[in-house]
């Protein structure tokens, strides 16, 4: 199961999110994308807690598409210091799985 992941990351706006979703989408680095929210983020920023409304995008792709997937957030994304995470897949259902990598395949 190694071979798939889960990459998340948060965005001020909706639309920016939606954009990001797209551009993954569009690209075949992702076969889904959610987008959740608003969500209330707290954090450390510059010495003290932060509070920000945020949306969240959660990714599902192939672990060898990390790097260009990481590519496309940062290009597409307006923070200093975005969260991009990815967590590996460790279990799923068999045809949620081979639909992922039909859809990563196509061109």
């Amino acid at each position: 199961m190694s071979d798939y992941i889960q990459v998340t990351t948060t965005v001020a706006q909706k639309e920016q999110a939606q954009a990001i979703a797209e551009a993954l989408l569009e690209s075949r680095l992702a076969a889904c994308v959610q987008i959740v929210g608003p969500i209330t983020s707290m954090y450390w920023w510059e010495d003290d807690i932060d509070k920000s409304s945020e949306y969240l995008c959660i990714i599902k792709t192939r672990q060898e598409k990390y790097d260009q997937v990481e590519k496309a957030i940062r290009a597409a994304h307006s923070y200093e210091v975005p969260e991009i995470l990815a967590l590996l897949i460790t279990a799923g259902s068999k045809d949620y799985l081979t639909w992922l990598d039909t859809e990563l395949k196509k061109k």
